[in-house]
């Protein structure tokens, strides 16, 4: 670990950007993934797909744009940035296998890669891949890298497990949850065995999180496509809309509640 990991944020002339890990976080990471799925699959079957790929990425760079020049945590910029990475992320992974012909496989591959070579760099920079950390403009950047790379492997890879391995909608969103228990399962035996009172600050915590983080993409994905495709397609043909619709209420309710409460405001 290195120095400068453990000294205060104030020194740096910024609070911590990101939320505490609570459950409401997952909730909300969900949520916000599952959305970001039906809103792109809404829009680019309701306008032109260039024209909604070019919107969505204007409205993320804004996103971006406006958490970058918070000097703290704030619930609705900070998952309004998130949001927005849900939309373009699949949208991206999307243009990949339609557009460009790629196979779901071979783009699941490639985004692992990619994903792999950010965390490299951010651990041989930064000598750390904690999120309690993102307390400088240089580890932030990394951290919206990590993110926008897992929400492209989570799209391609519950497209590839619905599609290419013929599991269907359901069934992938079943396989996802069974991994992300087992995630957890795993973290807290070892938690447990190794006496880790502040756990938070361990590798173990570290690659739990991240692999959770990336986990719940196709998880939420997958249910998505689940309720809102056509029975045809192995969906309950409830209309992306629809969904699209139920999330952003639930989110807003959700994200309002973390504003007020800020119950999720990380402590230095």
């Amino acid at each position: 670990m290195r120095t400068d990991e453990v000294a205060s944020p104030r020194s740096y002339g910024l609070m911590r950007k990101v939320p505490q890990v609570t459950i409401l976080f997952w909730i909300i990471k969900i949520l916000t993934t599952a959305n970001g799925e039906s809103i792109s699959d809404y829009l680019v079957y309701a306008m032109d797909p260039v024209i909604a790929v070019v919107l969505g990425g204007i409205v993320l760079l804004a996103a971006l744009i406006i958490q970058f020049r918070t000097k703290k945590y704030i619930a609705w910029v900070y998952w309004f940035a998130v949001a927005m990475v849900a939309v373009t992320g699949t949208m991206a992974a999307d243009v990949v296998h339609i557009v460009l012909g790629v196979p779901y496989v071979v783009s699941t591959v490639s985004f692992s890669v990619i994903l792999a070579a950010i965390f490299w760099l951010w651990w041989k920079v930064e000598g750390t891949l904690s999120i309690h950390s993102i307390y400088t403009v240089r580890r932030e950047l990394f951290y919206w890298a990590t993110v926008m790379a897992t929400f492209a492997l989570g799209t391609a890879a519950g497209d590839m497990t619905a599609y290419s391995f013929h599991l269907g909608f359901l069934d992938s969103g079943v396989l996802f949850a069974v991994i992300i228990t087992a995630i957890a399962v795993a973290h807290y035996a070892l938690k447990g065995v190794m006496g880790l009172e502040h756990c938070h600050m361990t590798r173990n915590a570290v690659l739990a999180f991240w692999l959770a983080y990336i986990v719940t993409r196709p998880l939420g994905a997958s249910f998505a496509d689940w309720m809102g495709k056509a029975h045809s397609f192995g969906g309950l043909g409830w209309g992306d809309g629809t969904v699209s619709l139920g999330l952003t209420v639930l989110i807003v309710i959700t994200v309002w509640y973390l504003a007020r409460t800020r119950i999720d405001v990380e402590r230095s």
